[in-house]
């Protein structure tokens, strides 16, 4: 029986409205076409600050929070960082919440020396402002900036080195966290593959450890990123979370949020465009044509100004497997849509946020880890697309690059990836010189740049679905050197796309439509 998210499209089926980057894109799919939408955003928790005390006085396999509490000893708070989640949530952040009650238990405990470190890894560091969206005012303006900072991959004498795991992964993690008596992770829980021994061992590492899976040999061995059990990248992380646990007193608060994205004057977006009422359609038609008038930094703002009403469905605590089991549960309740068989071509928007570019603009590069990185490996069981299939996405693809927080990306796409695109060279000829760069070590460390290694972790994180994927054709592209960069192809319009798609796919071929964003995965049994 096909799910009611799974719609074929017919005669009298409107057409179909895709993200455009920032902006949106009205196309006609042919008759047939199957069209997957998100699930509707699940309930919210009626009493959130009930639920995070409940979940830290009644933990998952271990004790209570105030039962760990000692006067005078040291505690680090570290927190999920703005990459989640996407777009930013309404404040209250939940993170901010957590905070608040989980400071106020160790003050009644007589714990006095807390530090808050933002899990960055090699992420960009969050500006103050930034912090005082995620914290709070009253959090950020007591522990700003003494007490409440950035995670600095790159500090000589911030990092230790922990232990190494039975088949050579070095696990090196934020010095003052591993020196610490108790180390409390809070996180915002967007996807599957977050969460878990992931915050830690992953947010709070740098270099020497993410070398350990963020390469193109681990990659390639992940069947689905948003899978864990199926994932390479996440058996690693698991193994380095091990030792990190063994050796560190780590008590974890993990939280989901439905997929509520769009607020009020944008909900329209996530509906099935067959069911929009009368003012919805206008709107949407007004909301298109506005944004194709408008000049980049304003579209950009449209959205960024409206942040996410997400809401809390769920709040845990304890031993970080045991809780991140019931976070995974909770999130496959929110996103799996149940589709049955593969298509030979997948059609997909790509909009205009992703974890890496927020506050800026989604360059070429964080283009393709939307696409064959994030958009293909929403699935679970088998992907979407037929090996060797077709992906047809929608994207301006401009040459444009955030010369503050994207800097290395900008030498890496322009004067590495004509050299070649083969991530097993990159990785071998110009990886380790790169990711050692002074210059951008610098950029990192005191502006708001990207550790240089990430342009090559970005190129990697596509890798599942450059192996998979036959063909990648870009519809709108603005320019052609770009696409033809990453070894996509442009067509003008979508019906040019499906007609190119076809001369390599079998004859009556399977087009599915996946209607992305919110997020969702797809549950896809042959």
């Amino acid at each position: 029986m096909t799910h009611p998210l799974v719609v074929t499209l017919d005669k009298k089926s409107a057409p179909r409205t895709l993200f455009y980057g920032d902006r949106l894109m009205e196309v006609d799919l042919p008759v047939g076409t199957r069209v997957i939408y998100p699930r509707p955003p699940m309930a919210a928790l009626k009493d959130v600050d009930a639920a995070i005390r409940y979940a830290i006085n009644h933990p998952h396999n271990s004790d209570p929070l105030h039962a760990k509490l000692r006067p005078g000893m040291k505690v680090v708070i570290a927190i999920d960082d703005i990459s989640l989640p996407l777009p930013p949530m309404k404040r209250p952040d939940i993170r901010e919440r957590v905070l608040t009650i989980v400071l106020q238990q160790l003050a009644d405990h007589g714990v006095d020396d807390v530090t808050m470190i933002i899990a960055t890894s090699v992420h960009r560091r969050m500006t103050s402002d930034e912090i005082r969206w995620i914290v709070g005012d009253r959090i950020h303006g007591a522990y700003y900036p003494d007490r409440l900072y950035n995670h600095d991959a790159e500090d000589p004498d911030g990092m230790k080195y922990v232990g190494t795991t039975e088949l050579g992964e070095e696990v090196e993690l934020n010095k003052k966290a591993v020196e610490s008596d108790l180390l409390i992770y809070v996180n915002l829980n967007l996807v599957p593959m977050d969460g878990g021994h992931k915050s830690v061992s992953v947010g709070l590492c740098g270099y020497r450890s993410l070398k350990a899976h963020h390469n193109p040999r681990v990659m390639r061995n992940c069947h689905s990123y948003m899978d864990p059990k199926s994932s390479e990248l996440n058996s690693s992380v698991e193994r380095m979370g091990k030792i990190t646990n063994k050796n560190l007193n780590v008590f974890t608060i993990e939280t989901t949020v439905n997929n509520r994205m769009f607020d009020r004057p944008l909900e329209f977006l996530a509906k099935n465009e067959d069911d929009l009422t009368a003012t919805e359609r206008f709107g949407l038609k007004a909301l298109t044509a506005t944004l194709a008038r408008t000049p980049q930094a304003a579209r950009q703002a449209i959205f960024s100004r409206v942040p996410s009403p997400y809401g809390v469905t769920g709040v845990f605590a304890g031993e970080t497997e045991a809780v991140h089991a019931q976070t995974l549960k909770k999130s496959y309740e929110q996103y799996l849509v149940p589709v049955k068989g593969q298509c030979d071509i997948m059609v997909a928007g790509i909009p205009y946020i992703s974890p890496y570019n927020v506050n800026s603009f989604l360059n070429p590069l964080l283009v393709q880890v939307l696409a064959q990185g994030y958009i293909f490996n929403c699935y679970r069981g088998q992907p979407l697309v037929k090996k060797g299939g077709t992906m047809i996405i929608t994207h301006p693809m401009t040459d444009m690059f955030d010369k503050n927080h994207h800097a290395p990306y900008i030498e890496f796409v322009h004067n590495l990836l004509p050299e070649t695109r083969d991530a097993m060279e990159l990785h071998k000829r110009f990886e380790a010189k790169f990711a050692s760069n002074p210059a951008y070590i610098q950029m990192y460390r005191t502006g708001h740049a990207y550790h240089p290694a990430h342009p090559f972790f970005m190129w990697y994180w596509g890798e599942a679905g450059r192996q998979w994927l036959g063909r990648v054709i870009v519809v709108g592209a603005d320019n052609e050197y770009m696409p033809k960069l990453f070894g996509y192809e442009t067509a003008k319009t979508m019906t040019q796309a499906l007609d190119m798609a076809r001369e390599t796919a079998p004859a009556s071929p399977d087009i599915t439509c996946f209607h992305f964003s919110p997020i969702m995965m797809a549950d896809v049994t042959v």
